[in-house]
């Protein structure tokens, strides 16, 4: 019977560990995902202050590209384009 009691309480155990771990990690993943997208928020918010409307949407979409294809070169090309283009034109 004791050996029942302790096995029981160590399932327990461990089952509330993991539910912590769980937890934490949830809790992780959504106060990142809060700070990166509320960081992007407000970089489209610069980049369209920033850029006339074509230029903005391109580069919004780079960023978008860059994400989704986890390619941060995609995005800084279309600066060092933007970039080059408004020097050759000044």
């Amino acid at each position: 019977m004791e050996y029942f009691l302790q096995k029981k309480t160590r399932s327990l155990l461990d089952e509330l560990d993991t539910l912590y771990i769980t937890r934490d990690r949830e809790h992780l993943i959504q106060s990142r995902a809060t700070h990166i997208i509320q960081g992007a928020i407000n970089l489209i918010t610069t980049i369209r202050e920033s850029y006339d409307a074509d230029t903005a949407d391109e580069l919004e979409r780079r960023l978008i590209n860059s994400i989704r294809g986890q390619d941060v070169e995609k995005f800084t090309r279309g600066i060092k384009r933007i970039t080059n283009e408004n020097k050759r034109n000044h």
